[in-house]
């Protein structure tokens, strides 16, 4: 199994009000959100982002980040399962010439509205089964998306994570470390079906056999 390390610790940090959210959230505002459509991005703040548009200010300070823990150079190729509209893409591209990027997300409407230099680059795809062929990638990054599924298709979308990356991988799962985060984890909860304690996601990890490193998302 790999390393726990947080590669978004440049990532801008925001203020969350976790229990005003979870007061707010109906179980419709879920079923709503893990449509993952234009109601998850773009529309109303209770169903997801409320308004998802590329800032510089969000992924620029963690592509270096990357680039020195992974090694990326122009010569490398990643894939970002859970694209989105490819904005971590389009910083990796921008700040790594000649960088081989490729997306993935389970959203038709994420796909369609992707920014605009990364649209050859992306495709609708489902994490339990990735359409590449094995070791395609010298990285394989998922930032919050694995655990949007099922317990029994989280094992499979890590071991396709394990089957497509060359060498290295990286992913970030909601989780918790103790009751009081947990609570507060079910209240913030929007999209995921599998949410552990750190622990037990480790466990898991060695049990579907994931290799890769990873770490937590914690409101």
């Amino acid at each position: 199994m790999g390393k726990e390390i947080d590669l978004l610790i440049n990532y801008p940090k925001t203020k969350r009000n976790v229990k005003e959210r979870g007061a707010t959230k109906t179980e419709e505002d879920r079923a709503i959100a893990r449509k993952f459509d234009k109601d998850f991005f773009d529309g109303d703040r209770k169903h997801g982002y409320g308004g998802y548009s590329y800032n510089p200010r969000f992924w620029q300070p963690v592509i270096p980040t990357f680039k020195d823990y992974f090694g990326l150079t122009s010569k490398s190729s990643l894939l970002d399962i859970g694209c989105g509209k490819g904005f971590m893409l389009h910083d990796l591209a921008e700040l790594i010439p000649g960088i081989t990027v490729k997306g993935i997300d389970i959203s038709e409407y994420a796909i369609k509205n992707t920014i605009e230099d990364m649209k050859p680059y992306v495709k609708v795809g489902n994490a339990k089964k990735l359409d590449f062929p094995d070791k395609s990638f010298d990285v394989v990054i998922s930032i919050n998306t694995v655990h949007n599924l099922e317990r029994f298709e989280c094992a499979q979308a890590l071991k396709e994570i394990e089957r497509v990356a060359r060498s290295k991988s990286y992913i970030t799962v909601d989780a918790y470390r103790n009751d009081e985060e947990k609570k507060l984890m079910m209240m913030w909860n929007l999209t995921a079906k599998t949410i552990m304690h750190v622990d037990e996601w480790k466990k898991f990890f060695k049990e579907v056999g994931y290799t890769g490193d990873y770490y937590w998302f914690i409101p």
